[in-house]
């Protein structure tokens, strides 16, 4: 779907979190998930999103004190879902920098339009270029294409599939973890590693000493689109990340 929003929403409840995933998803947006405050800084610190739905009654750290941290660097919209329905908690939220709050239990139809509204008061900030750019390569989003000065390149449905995670968000650390949320689970562990691999010997003159695709030791991997100067792989390191400097390798 074009222009997909992406939402990450917030909740302990395993259930009610899976629950608003399918609903949210067959709604045309896309999901992301988190189980608590702590999770969901973390998704935050690597991923856009264009909304949060977020619970207030989380163990931790509750849903009003995350939302007021993150006020303090990250404007994203905010919706509060919560049993608390009384004024005064509601008036919390909001001062928390929430831009709406509905009440448990409530129609999923009444939340998706609540979310349209939300998101149909943001000022569009979409780039108007549909394509991410690095060295002779063009990544086409929409289409999913992968251009060589010019030229299609082929590329299988999984390689694709982590190149448009990595072109949705440029020069951003993308941990295991994140990645495997972003593809919705149609990769995990190792298999996140074995696909980095095949991508690198497509888009590297050398994959053992990459230039696009590099490793951040201990965090995970980052597509460089910025003009790329030097060689990026010399200190290799051709394991998982270890730590947190940009080298070669898987």
């Amino acid at each position: 779907m074009e222009d997909q929003a992406h939402i990450l929403v917030i909740d302990d409840d395993d259930r009610l979190r899976e629950l608003l995933r399918r609903f949210l998803t067959e709604s045309g947006f896309r999901v992301t998930d988190a189980a608590n405050a702590d999770a969901a800084r973390h998704l935050l610190d690597s991923l856009s999103f264009d909304m949060l739905v977020i619970d207030v009654m989380m163990p931790g750290q509750n849903g009003v004190e995350f939302l007021a941290d993150i006020r303090a660097h990250n404007n994203v919209p905010a919706l509060f879902l919560t049993a608390l329905n009384e004024s005064e908690n509601r008036i919390h939220g909001l001062e928390a920098g929430a831009d709406d709050y509905l009440g448990k239990p409530f129609e999923p139809r009444e939340l998706i339009l609540r979310i349209q509204r939300i998101l149909a008061r943001q000022p569009q900030q979409k780039p108007d270029n549909a394509t991410v750019s690095f060295g002779d390569f063009t990544f086409e989003i929409e289409t999913g294409r992968l251009l060589s000065s010019g030229l299609p390149l082929h590329i299988t449905t999984a390689e694709r599939d982590l190149l448009n995670v990595f072109a949705a968000n440029p020069n951003e650390t993308l941990s295991r973890e994140t990645l495997h949320d972003c593809l919705e689970g149609r990769m995990e562990g190792r298999s996140i590693d074995v696909a980095i691999a095949r991508l690198r010997r497509k888009l590297e003159v050398d994959p053992k000493k990459p230039m696009y695709l590099l490793t951040v030791r201990g965090a995970g991997w980052s597509l460089r689109t910025g003009p790329v100067t030097g060689n990026h792989g010399a200190a290799g390191n051709h394991g998982a990340p270890g730590n947190h400097r940009a080298q070669g390798g898987v």
